[in-house]
């Protein structure tokens, strides 16, 4: 129903539209002299409807969950009142199925009644959502409608509400952020509450799992990252190697030399990669390159481990190739022809121009491009679980396992976790170490943009 609903709303704004613009081309028929073109006057009737619909629809999908479900754990006779959270979330799963229609034999028959009420109450709001939405955008459009006059400055108050919109948009995003951060950073305090922050940032072990009972061995767990942040440097190491430059000589390459037909190929088919699920690259990694390096290792006589970091390095950076070149290739771009003229007419050659004009002129963007790919190959994890393994070796040898922060983020959160136990927390601590690595690398790349940008301004 929900999409009947947004049908229904984007129907009525465009009729507002349409009414409100000729009312306004009904002014300039009569000789009125007009404020506003009559576009603004046909947007301002449509978000007057659209407006309070979108609030209500907005509102309703809030509230009515909550009501909903409540009122169907209170039909449940008293036997089937649930006793704790599991057992309510429990019963209105069963209770959903069968508003659902998916019903089972095990399902009680008091259950089964509650569960079709259940889904009467929901037809029936959805129903009362979208009469008394229709009811607001026609109470929208009659005041709308109402305020237009000649004078009447629609403009203005169409890019006032515009401007409102943008502002809103912006204080969501931030407030997300903040959201984000603040939730990771209360976790990350409650796990450096029973282990210190010492140990975990500069520690050289790492073995969370903890046992369910203190009588079990290994109660305590350790939780010294840094093998995990070892491991996480080196795969992004050997991802740059390959990435670097590559990406930035193929955005030399079509920026500078390749013809246009030879461009127009080339770049969809290097971006091609950018399209590509990690976990193909996951898989071709663990089965193609893996047992390559594998065999070319026992050739030379040296022993390489079966998950080895340089598999998955190597990998990754054929990933993030893409990111580099078309970002690199695009600030190239965007230096100004002046430039190179110049410097050929002072009588550089081509070569010359590019290493001394051009790429010094690009050195923000591309910063920013090398930036994106590091902050791109810390967060992959597929790869890194199918190539490189999980086991949290503290090695700076590529040909050996080890396993990055994301990797351990997901394996301590994956399945049944008890979210109280400093085993799952610490993936928080984890997260929000990886934030303020983030977090520097960008610094890092706005001082080099800044300092750069004011000489070539």
């Amino acid at each position: 129903m929900a999409w009947i609903y947004l049908l229904v709303a984007a129907a009525l704004a465009a009729l507002g539209f349409y009414a409100g613009r000729a009312r306004a081309y009904k002014f300039r028929a009569d000789g009125a002299a007009v404020h506003s073109l009559p576009g603004y006057h046909g947007y301002y009737v449509a978000l007057a409807i659209i407006i309070p619909m979108a609030a209500l629809f907005i509102l309703w999908s809030v509230v009515e969950p909550k009501l909903l479900e409540t009122q169907a754990l209170n039909a449940l006779p008293q036997a089937f009142q649930p006793v704790d959270e599991l057992a309510r979330a429990t019963r209105l799963r069963e209770i959903q199925n069968v508003a659902a229609g998916q019903t089972f034999s095990e399902i009680a028959p008091e259950v089964r009644a509650v569960g079709e009420g259940y889904a009467h109450s929901l037809l029936l709001s959805h129903w009362a959502k979208l009469v008394v939405g229709i009811a607001l955008g026609f109470l929208g459009y009659l005041w709308a409608m109402r305020r237009l006059t000649p004078l009447f400055r629609a403009r203005n108050t169409v890019e006032k509400i515009v401007k409102i919109v943008l502002l809103s948009c912006s204080i969501v995003a931030v407030i997300t952020t903040l959201g984000i951060v603040f939730s990771v950073l209360f976790e990350t305090m409650r796990f450096f509450a029973r282990s210190p922050w010492w140990d975990f940032l500069f520690g050289l072990h790492w073995s969370p799992q903890t046992a369910m009972r203190a009588d079990q061995v290994g109660s305590s767990g350790a939780f010294g990252a840094v093998p995990l942040f070892v491991g996480t440097t080196l795969i992004m190491f050997i991802a740059m190697l390959v990435a670097a430059p590559i990406g930035l000589f193929s955005a030399i390459y079509m920026a500078e030399y390749a013809s246009p037909r030879v461009r127009s190929i080339a770049k969809p088919v290097l971006e091609v990669l950018a399209g590509v699920p990690t976990v193909v690259f996951g898989f071709f990694a663990a089965l193609t390159v893996a047992p390559v390096i594998r065999r070319l290792g026992e050739s030379a006589g040296i022993d390489v481990a079966s998950e080895s970091a340089l598999a998955a390095g190597l990998v990754m950076g054929v990933m993030i190739i893409p990111f580099v070149s078309s970002l690199s290739d695009d600030v190239i771009n965007a230096v100004p022809q002046s430039l190179r003229d110049g410097s050929y007419g002072m009588g550089a050659t081509k070569s010359e121009t590019i290493k001394k004009v051009v790429l010094p002129a690009a050195l923000p963007g591309i910063v920013s491009a090398m930036m994106l790919a590091v902050s791109r190959a810390v967060g992959e994890t597929m790869i890194v679980v199918m190539a490189a393994g999980l086991a949290a070796n503290l090695t700076f040898n590529p040909l050996e396992a080890v396993t990055t922060v994301t990797v351990q983020i997901k394996t301590l959160l994956t399945g049944d976790q008890e979210f109280d136990s400093a085993k799952t927390l610490s993936a928080f601590a984890l997260g929000f170490v990886l934030f303020f690595f983030t977090l520097a690398m960008n610094y890092v790349a706005l001082q080099v943009v800044r300092r750069y940008r004011e000489q070539y301004d």
